[in-house]
C-alpha cells in the first residue's frame, strides 16, 4: 500500500486489502480485528488511530472513495476551554463556565433538550483532544472569540479541516491500520445480544467483517437522508439537501437495526440558504494539509499580519457561510431561475421549503443600489464569522464570481445568469407597486417600503436550501457505548461523532468537531484500555 493513500475497492483499482486475489464466487468471506470503524471522517479516523495507538489491529470502511466526510469539507473550527493556546494568551477558562456559554447558541427549545451532563464531560475532555493532535504535528491559529462565549475559545485547524484527515490517516497506516474506500456497511452482524461485526459490500460482493472487541459507528449525519428528515422533521422538508450529499443516516439506520435508542432526532442545524459551493478548488484548498510544509505554517502563522489573516478568512466565508437574513428583511427579494419571486422572504423556514420546491432548487437575492451601498461597509455585512470577519458585496464580487454579478439594470445582472430579464423587469415593477403603496403582497410579505431601484445591482446566486447538520443520534454514555430503549449498552457496539451525539446540542463554531475527534479518541481508548 503506497503509505499515504488508500485501498480502493470497487473503484479504479484493488490495493492490499484483506481480499486481494481471493476467488470467491461471491460467498461471504469472514476476516476478523480488533476493532471496526464505521465512516472515514473525523470521528472515525480519531477513532481509529486511538484504538490502534493502544494496540488493536483496526479496519477503517469508507462508503465513498476518499476519507474526509463532512469533517473534510469544514472550516475546522475547534473550540475548547483550558487549552494551551488559551494559557500562552493568558486566558483563565474553565469546562463549567464553558458549558455555561454553550446553553446560549441556538434555539432556546432545542437547548432545553440538551444532554447537559454529556456535553459537560466533553467539554473536561476537549483539551486534551488538543493537545493529542497537537502531538501529532497539527498547529492551529486563535484562540479567537465568538459571543456569547466569555473568552476566546475558537481554535481553526492550520490550513483548514483537510489537516485533521491527512494527519490522522497517515498515522493510522503507520500503526498498521487498514483503510478500505467504496466500501458500503449493509448490516451489523449479532450473536447471544452482542454486535460481533457487520456485512459489507466489497467489489459487488458482501463481505463479512468480524470485531473481536467493537464496532464504532461514525458515519456522519442524516442532513441528506429525505427518508430520515422526513419521518422525523416532517414530510415538508424532504427536498431540502444536506451540506454533504453524502450524509445519508447509514450510522443512524444501522443502530437503529440492533435496537438503539435515538435522541432529538428532530433537531437539525437549519434549514437555512447558502450559496452553491465553488466548482473548483479554492486557494486553501490547495495548501499543504500535512508533512513538514504544514508544520512550517503553524509555526508562521503567529506572524502573519492581521490584514492577511483577514483575507485568508474572507476566502472561507464566502465559500462556507450563509447569507444574513437581514439582507432580505431589509428590502431585498428572492427569485427563482424564471425571473418570479415564489414566497414571503422574511419567514423561514417557510422560505426555504419554497426554494427546494423551485427549479433545480435555486433561487437568487437581488439587491439594488441603495442595498449594494448599504451592505458595502459595517455594521451591514452579508456574511461572517462573528468578530472575526466580515463579507460584503464587493468580497463576493470579487472573490464570489460564480455566484455574484454586478449590472447597471435588473436586465443586466439577469443575462449574466440566464435569468429571463422581461421576467425579472416585470418582477421588479410588480414589488415596486406594492412597496410604494405599503400592503402586503401575494406572498403576505410587509414591512418592505422601499422600491428597487438605481443604477447599480447585485445578483447573487445561485444559492439553494440547505441543512448544515443534524443533532439527532444513538443514545450512549460516557464510554461510547450506545444504549438501548432501556438504557442498557449494547455489548460490542460504540457510536462517536454524529452517530452518537447522545442528546446533545452542539450549536456555534467549533463544538461539532470537537466532540468528533474527542469521541472517536475516547471511544478507541475505552475498547482497548478498559478506560
Amino acid at each position: 500500500m503506497d503509505p499515504g493513500g488508500v485501498d480502493t475497492v470497487g473503484g479504479s483499482s484493488v490495493g492490499t486489502g484483506p481480499f486481494r486475489g481471493a476467488d470467491t464466487g461471491g460467498v461471504l468471506v469472514e476476516t476478523t480485528h480488533d476493532v471496526i470503524v464505521v465512516g472515514g471522517g473525523g470521528s472515525g479516523l480519531a477513532a481509529a488511530v486511538s484504538a490502534a495507538e493502544n494496540g488493536a489491529t483496526v479496519l477503517l470502511l469508507e462508503k465513498e472513495a476518499q476519507l474526509g466526510g463532512t469533517t473534510g469539507i469544514a472550516v475546522g473550527s475547534f473550540t475548547a476551554s483550558c487549552t494551551v493556546y488559551q494559557q500562552r494568551a493568558g486566558i483563565d477558562d474553565n469546562p463549567d463556565d464553558h458549558e455555561e456559554d454553550a446553553s446560549k447558541f441556538g434555539p432556546p427549545e432545542y437547548q432545553a433538550r440538551n444532554n447537559s451532563e454529556l456535553r459537560r464531560f466533553l467539554l473536561g475532555e476537549a483539551a486534551n483532544t488538543l493537545n493529542w493532535l497537537i502531538d501529532m504535528g497539527l498547529a492551529f491559529h486563535g484562540p479567537s472569540p465568538e459571543p456569547p462565549n466569555r473568552v476566546h475559545r475558537m481554535h481553526n485547524v492550520v490550513p483548514n479541516a483537510k489537516a485533521y484527515i491527512a494527519t490522522l490517516q497517515s498515522r493510522l497506516l503507520r500503526y498498521g491500520g487498514t483503510i478500505l474506500c467504496n466500501v458500503p456497511v449493509r448490516e451489523l452482524t449479532t450473536a447471544d445480544g452482542r454486535v460481533t461485526g457487520l456485512v459489507a459490500c466489497v467489489g459487488g460482493e458482501q463481505r463479512r467483517f468480524r470485531a473481536r472487541w467493537g464496532v464504532v459507528l461514525a458515519a456522519g449525519d442524516y442532513a441528506n437522508s429525505p427518508e430520515l428528515i422526513a419521518r422525523h422533521k416532517g414530510p415538508q422538508f424532504a427536498n431540502i439537501e444536506g451540506i454533504n450529499p453524502y450524509s445519508t443516516g447509514d450510522g443512524h439506520c444501522l443502530a437503529e437495526s440492533v435496537g438503539a435508542k435515538m435522541v432529538n432526532m428532530d433537531v437539525a442545524y437549519g434549514p437555512e440558504l447558502r450559496f452553491v459551493a465553488p466548482l473548483d478548488k479554492g486557494f486553501m484548498q490547495l495548501l499543504p494539509a500535512s508533512g513538514p510544509l504544514a508544520r512550517l505554517m503553524g509555526k508562521l502563522m503567529p506572524l502573519v499580519p492581521g490584514f492577511v489573516m483577514n483575507a485568508m478568512i474572507k476566502r472561507l466565508l464566502v465559500t462556507w457561510q450563509h447569507p444574513e437574513d437581514s439582507l432580505l428583511g431589509d428590502g431585498a427579494i428572492l427569485v427563482n431561475a424564471r425571473g418570479e419571486r415564489f414566497c414571503n422572504e422574511t419567514v423561514s423556514p417557510d422560505r426555504e421549503i419554497a426554494v427546494a420546491s423551485q427549479p433545480d432548487k435555486i433561487c437568487y437575492i437581488l439587491l439594488d443600489e441603495r442595498l449594494v451601498e448599504r451592505y458595502s461597509g459595517w455594521p451591514h455585512f452579508i456574511s461572517t464569522a462573528p468578530e472575526i470577519a466580515y463579507a460584503y458585496v464587493k468580497d463576493y464580487l470579487r472573490l464570489r464570481r460564480d455566484v455574484a454579478v454586478a449590472g447597471d439594470s435588473p436586465e443586466a445582472v439577469a443575462v449574466a445568469r440566464n435569468v429571463p430579464a422581461d421576467a425579472l423587469r416585470t418582477t421588479v415593477g410588480t414589488w415596486n407597486r406594492c412597496a410604494a403603496q405599503g400592503y402586503s403582497d401575494r406572498f403576505g410579505r410587509t414591512g418592505s417600503t422601499e422600491p428597487l431601484s438605481g443604477s447599480r445591482w447585485v445578483l447573487l446566486g445561485p444559492a439553494k436550501a440547505y441543512f448544515t447538520t443534524t443533532e439527532g443520534g444513538a443514545a450512549i454514555n460516557q464510554r461510547m457505548q450506545v444504549l438501548d430503549e432501556a438504557g442498557r449498552p449494547i455489548p460490542g457496539l460504540y457510536a462517536v461523532g454524529q452517530n452518537g451525539l447522545g442528546g446533545q446540542v452542539l450549536w456555534g463554531h467549533g463544538l461539532h468537531i470537537a466532540w468528533a475527534l474527542t469521541s472517536g479518541r475516547l471511544a478507541g481508548q475505552v475498547i482497548m484500555r478498559g478506560d
